[in-house]
């Protein structure tokens, strides 16, 4: 399951971030790693951006950098 398919309220872990370059290393530096918890606070009308809670802040990503980061609920 990747991030951007949890649902408002939902908790996961992330095990994997995809592919590598410029966007990869955006993401890791934000505290997207694997092993960090996150959870889906809001949508934004029609689904773009996405609102999560990682490291106890809010962090907003387009839902095509969410497809990056696959998830594993808990």
């Amino acid at each position: 399951m990747t991030l951007d398919q949890l649902k408002i309220g939902q908790r996961a872990t992330i095990t994997r971030l995809k592919g590598e370059g410029p966007l990869t290393q955006r993401l890791m530096s934000l505290g997207l790693l694997e092993g960090t918890p996150v959870a889906m606070i809001r949508r934004a009308l029609g689904g773009d951006p996405l609102e999560i809670d990682v490291m106890g802040y809010a962090l907003s990503l387009r839902k095509a950098e969410a497809r990056q980061i696959d998830v594993e609920t808990a």
